[in-house]
């Protein structure tokens, strides 16, 4: 039985180093210290050491603990880490490690700000960890590091249906205790990145989901959806006018999901109401769902092209000059304005979807994303860890950002600033209306399983495998399902706090774009 506990343990061991040795040594020495202190490692008078190990499956605060020695050439290996992360370290100097988008001129940003912090607090040092900018290979990634209880990254940049999933699974810290500043950030940012009550992280920057329009084609801003439609049927039948009316995002993916928010809000539905409810096959939504099947199938201003297409394929088209109308994301504007390689350069303007002019309690609706900080919940340094995310969402490094890359602040009065101006690539108030809009998609720690639900029944919907009301109640049924299978029910009605376990609901799952 001896030799099998040491081969669990070796095992152990040895995936979870293994699995740092490609992040770079300020992470690895992070966490062989840190799990050298958690299993408790005691020298051995023969060379090998017995090793408190943490019982798997138990909640870290309520910790049990066995006794399993592990053999000489395991305890070489193992002092041979410590003893050459000890070289590194500097007993007197506190070491973050900061995990966020590294690429071009926001990777020279970050290091910039970062080495700009340091200067400001002598003592900390910080380390830039690079990870994956593909959503799915970054969440997989910190799943697999948090699952370990590895202490590093400190700090992780989430997307924004990322942080329920995490706070749940007690991977980071709630934020209450410092005192962050709500009240200064747009309303929506904050309920995204609230959990059972809690804030366990802070909007660094954010995404919306906008309308684009020809302005040589329509040259003011639609009040309704009913307008936009006919509008878009009025530009494709004049001489020369485009191919189609509208493009979207209609693939069976999360892109699916982020514009039917936008229908669902204009209508006035919601997926899960603030009960916990599931709502989404309410009167509201069906409508919802019929207007965007209807814009296929019925005044056809939509291709059905679209049923396959993910944001760059409605970029392409409306940037070539093939559509009046094009929900997406801000990214592609600076393409788009490019005489070089946009046929709609000059002749395009943004503004949040409308609300339909049918629906008393329709409005104005954008998909919320962006990018959240957390502070992971195995730090040795928490204090240190949210004094650094308080420095990176304060106004002046908001601003910069937003000089440097164009990301749109999560700070409301960042928009009268008149140094933004100049940095967003669409006119302030059109981002601010868009941003004072953001619906965040439900804040649950099992919206992955939910998205993929709703996804496939959607989809259903739009090809006409099913009628939008059949679907509906069909993704109902199963969203109820899930939620009560997960026991989510009284969290997500705000009934309860979070505790933390030892693994999120979603920790086998991935997520992709998550915009």
């Amino acid at each position: 039985m001896a030799q099998r506990g040491d081969d669990l343990v070796l095992s152990s061991i040895a995936l979870r180093i293994a699995s740092l040795l490609v992040v770079g040594e300020g992470v690895l020495c992070g966490a062989v210290s840190s799990h050298a202190r958690r299993w408790g490692a005691l020298a051995r008078p023969n060379g090998g050491l017995l090793l408190r190990v943490p019982l798997r499956g138990r909640r870290a605060s309520f910790p049990v603990w066995y006794l399993v020695k592990v053999g000489q050439p395991a305890a070489l290996v193992l002092a041979g880490l410590l003893a050459a992360c000890a070289r590194t370290s500097n007993p007197n100097e506190t070491v973050l490690t900061f995990s966020g988008s590294a690429l071009g001129a926001e990777g020279t940003l970050v290091a910039k700000q970062l080495q700009r912090f340091m200067q400001l607090n002598p003592g900390v040092r910080v380390e830039l960890q690079r990870t994956p900018d593909d959503a799915s290979q970054r969440h997989q990634l910190y799943v697999q590091w948090l699952n370990a209880r590895v202490g590093n990254p400190s700090i992780l940049q989430l997307d924004v249906v990322w942080t329920p999933e995490f706070a749940a699974a007690g991977w980071v810290l709630p934020l209450d205790k410092y005192g962050p500043p709500r009240a200064e950030f747009f309303p929506a940012t904050i309920t995204a990145n609230t959990w059972a009550g809690k804030l366990y992280a802070l909007p660094w920057f954010a995404d919306v989901g906008l309308l684009y329009r020809r302005t040589d084609l329509v040259p003011n801003e639609p009040k309704t959806l009913e307008e936009m439609v006919k509008s878009a049927q009025t530009a494709m039948v004049r001489r020369g006018g485009p191919r189609y009316g509208i493009v979207w995002q209609g693939a069976r993916y999360e892109g699916l999901i982020t514009g039917f928010v936008e229908y669902l809000g204009a209508f006035g539905g919601r997926i899960i109401d603030d009960k916990g409810e599931v709502v989404v096959n309410r009167p509201e939504a069906v409508r919802a769902l019929e207007f965007m099947r209807d814009e296929l199938y019925g005044t056809h201003v939509a291709p059905l092209d679209v049923l396959t297409w993910h944001e760059e394929e409605a970029r392409f088209a409306f940037q070539n000059g093939n559509a009046a109308f094009m929900r997406n994301w801000p990214y592609p504007v600076a393409a788009m304005s490019d005489t070089g390689q946009s046929k709609v350069a000059g002749k395009f303007a943004v503004s949040p979807m409308p609300a339909s002019g049918t629906a008393p309690n329709g409005h104005s609706t954008a998909a919320l994303g962006g990018a959240q900080l957390a502070i992971n919940a195995y730090t040795e340094h928490p204090d240190a860890a949210y004094k650094l995310i308080a420095y990176l969402t304060a106004p002046e490094q908001m601003l910069e950002r937003a000089q440097a890359v164009g990301q749109y602040p999560t700070r409301p009065a960042l928009y009268d600033d008149a140094r933004l101006r100049g940095a967003v690539a669409i006119p302030l108030d059109n981002a601010r209306r868009a941003i004072e809009s953001a619906t965040p998609r439900p804040v649950t720690p099992i919206y992955t399983e939910l998205s993929e639900i709703l996804q496939i029944e959607l989809h259903r919907a739009l090809v006409r495998q099913a009628e939008p009301r059949e679907a509906l109640n069909s993704a109902a049924a199963r969203i109820n399902a899930l939620i009560e299978r997960t026991g989510m029910r009284k969290l997500m009605s705000g009934g309860a706090e979070s505790t933390p376990s030892s693994t999120s609901p979603t920790a086998s799952s991935t997520v992709g774009h998550g915009e």
